[in-house]
């Protein structure tokens, strides 16, 4: 069966790559990850963006505690050297980081998928009040352990083997110091929704959304990590969102 995005899904639901797709229509995607996690946990929307003839740039965040916001966006931007089409995709805590790259090299989309928005001054410890996720929360009678609150819908194996990678990311000082930007990157932005989230509860997060963006988000059907519990839908996602950025040089 081919996809309106010009892939070939097979029985499973997994990807493989359209031969008709145009090689100078692939991205470069840049995932984020959250707090506590690694490029691993995006190896399965990984399998599934290359299958579709995407690049792919997945990197462990530095998890010493000298670390600053600012070193973990230099560490992506290093790490993205001189490739084209990126589409940035910000998981959870990587929403304060992945704006920063945005200043640092030419950006085409920017995707927050469950990811926490900040404004200009505010610290990621503060973000949960400010926010009001710590009322909403509250509120929601939401209290658990890792695999409740983040793998609750998780296959048992991605779900231990998360929880046994657990990385000390961000540090203390990165998680303590002001968001240094005066203002959120000019950049296309898409926010994606997880429904049962229980983290970050939806009702709450669609208010956080049109307040702090400006925009109606999109929305899946999943828990706090899609990207291990519903990677191929997710790339879909993905791929849409960076077909539907606007264009720009390959030479720029």
């Amino acid at each position: 069966m081919t996809t309106s995005c010009g892939t070939l899904t097979s029985m499973d639901g997994s990807a493989r790559r359209d031969p008709r797709v145009r090689l100078d229509m692939a991205a470069t995607f840049v995932p984020v990850h959250a707090a506590g996690d690694g490029a691993w946990s995006w190896h399965l929307v990984e399998t599934e963006l290359r299958a579709r003839g995407h690049d792919v740039v997945a990197i462990d965040l530095p998890s010493d505690e000298s670390a600053s916001l600012w070193d973990y966006a230099d560490a992506i931007v290093r790490a993205i050297g001189n490739r084209p089409n990126l589409v940035l995709v910000a998981h959870s805590f990587g929403g304060f980081t992945a704006p920063l790259v945005c200043t640092r090299r030419p950006v085409d989309a920017l995707v927050l998928v469950t990811a926490m928005i900040p404004t200009p001054g505010e610290a990621p410890a503060d973000w949960w009040v400010n926010s009001g996720h710590t009322a909403a929360r509250r509120a929601h009678g939401a209290d658990g352990d890792d695999l409740w609150t983040y793998y609750h819908d998780v296959p048992s194996d991605l779900a231990a083997e998360a929880t046994k990678r657990a990385r000390a990311h961000p540090s203390e000082r990165a998680y303590r110091e002001p968001w240094p930007l005066d203002a959120w990157p000019d950049v296309a932005t898409r926010f994606l929704l997880c429904r049962h989230d229980r983290l970050f509860p939806a009702e709450w997060m669609r208010a956080l959304v049109r307040e702090r963006l400006g925009v109606v988000p999109d929305e899946i059907d999943s828990g706090h990590c899609p990207n291990l519990s519903r990677p191929a839908e997710l790339a879909v996602r993905l791929e849409q969102y960076a077909r539907a950025a606007p264009t720009r040089d390959v030479g720029r």
